[in-house]
């Protein structure tokens, strides 16, 4: 960085409060380099195979937030035994995961994470002991009906109320070898990475086959067969919906876990909303993140997009333009998609995306909601949201429990006074930093008015 760059804004930050919060609303351009913590999807499925490897594994620069403390947490309640291990780096210490025999006879608690909820239970068939799961008010409507039927298929027992859902518990043992399981994976691609996740360790492998609608978030399975890849399994996905992992052992990691591309969303917009720069060092040439997808979709809406082997650069020239997109495998980029919508000069088509309504809460509803409380022209469509050209007013955000609404929130705050979010502690579940992290980028190089 050279000495004319403004000061980075760094993941060293306090901890987002809770309760309500004023959005800042920017008055001129910023202009600031955001580094940010790891991958919320990549940690978490390194956290899974580690535990699941024949030795031990090192995390450098893992993401820590409410979902990755509570997948460490289910770890150990599992057999694993994982540790702080200090380092020189500011992003804070490693991790270290020493694997041990699967265990069953305990309990987990979800919390509002997906990937918890959905890859643990394929993990929890290997003990020897039912394993029982619940979470937050929110998880216990997520649908899991898909991945339980798949166990249940594999020989593994399931005992919950009849829905579907959380609570459950999950015994397999010598009854579950593993084996070929036919599946709706239609309402989440996290069915299909339970499997492979934990296909090596079934002493028959496991091969995953898709029958349904299209399987959104292809990105994330693709990130599951690069992950498995990585630790030496052997994993075929050369035949379309369909995905084989061989059994065998697993090798322990050491990884750098790269920066968490969904969570730089809110940040790169901000560079459009208020026509100034915004850098992501670190940003990689190669991933399988779906938040890369961010890149082409602020470029489509107007904004200039820069990438080097050192950062990305988005730069905000001259207003935000409508678009028509498909984001079914970059789903979770819709909040601030849609938030970028709501400021621009032409209408937005958010399709493929019917999905998300199964997430942290029904983010279509929930977004036209709340776009429309501020003013809003927004309509809830079949698969997705078009939104209409309008003039904004403030008001209170909520929420709903999900942390992208925050960060949605968070983007119509810079270019519309008076939004205050409802429960902003809630984006601790992938960036527990959000608010400190948004208030040094704006003073970096703007004023800000909170």
């Amino acid at each position: 960085m050279s000495s004319a760059e403004p000061p980075s804004t760094t993941a060293a930050a306090p901890l987002t409060p809770s309760g309500d919060w004023a959005a800042p609303f920017g008055t001129s351009p910023l202009d600031a380099t955001v580094r940010l913590p790891g991958s919320k999807s990549l940690t978490n499925r390194y956290l899974v195979l580690a535990a699941l490897a024949s030795d031990t594994s090192r995390l450098r620069r893992p993401l820590r937030s409410r979902d990755t403390l509570l997948m460490v947490d289910a770890l150990r309640v599992l057999g694993a035994r994982i540790t702080d291990t200090p380092t020189t780096d500011p992003a804070g210490p490693d991790w270290l995961i020493e694997p041990g025999p699967i265990v069953g006879g305990g309990a987990i608690d979800c919390g509002l994470a997906g990937t918890v909820m959905r890859f643990l239970p394929a993990v929890a068939a290997l003990a020897t002991a039912p394993v029982r799961f619940d979470g937050d008010a929110h998880a216990r409507v997520r649908p899991m009906s898909a991945l339980l039927d798949a166990l249940t298929t594999l020989g593994a027992t399931v005992a919950d109320d009849g829905r579907g859902t959380l609570p459950f518990s999950v015994h397999g043992g010598s009854a579950l070898r593993g084996g070929s399981v036919t599946m709706d994976a239609s309402a989440s691609s996290q069915f299909v990475s339970a499997l492979l996740l934990a296909g090596a360790r079934y002493p028959d492998g496991i091969t995953v086959h898709h029958e349904g609608g299209p399987v959104p978030s292809q990105p994330h399975i693709a990130m599951t067969v690069e992950t498995l890849r990585d630790v030496g399994a052997h994993v075929d996905d050369a035949e379309p919906n369909t995905w084989r992992v061989a059994p065998g052992e697993l090798n322990g990691l050491d990884v750098v876990v790269e920066p968490d591309l969904s969570n730089a969303a809110p940040f790169l917009a901000a560079a459009a909303v208020t026509g100034g720069r915004v850098r992501v060092p670190g940003w990689p040439g190669h991933t399988t993140q779906a938040g890369d997808a961010m890149r082409t979709i602020l470029d489509a809406m107007g904004a200039e997009v820069h990438l080097d082997r050192d950062r990305l650069e988005v730069c905000g020239v001259g207003g935000l333009h409508g678009i028509d997109i498909d984001l079914r495998d970059a789903a979770e980029l819709t909040p601030v998609v849609a938030a970028l919508a709501v400021l621009a000069d032409s209408p937005t088509w958010i399709r493929g995306v019917a999905h998300i309504r199964g997430h942290e809460t029904d983010r279509l509803a929930a977004l036209s909601a709340e776009l429309s409380a501020l003013g809003g022209d927004v309509t809830e469509t079949e698969d997705g949201l078009h939104i209409r050209p309008s003039r904004l007013n403030g008001g209170r955000f909520r929420t709903y429990a999900d942390h992208r609404m925050v960060m949605a929130a968070a983007v119509i705050g810079l270019a519309v006074p008076d939004i205050v979010i409802e429960d902003v502690g809630t984006v601790a579940k992938t960036l527990p930093t959000f608010t400190t992290l948004w208030t040094q980028m704006l003073t970096a190089g703007s004023s800000v008015r909170v």
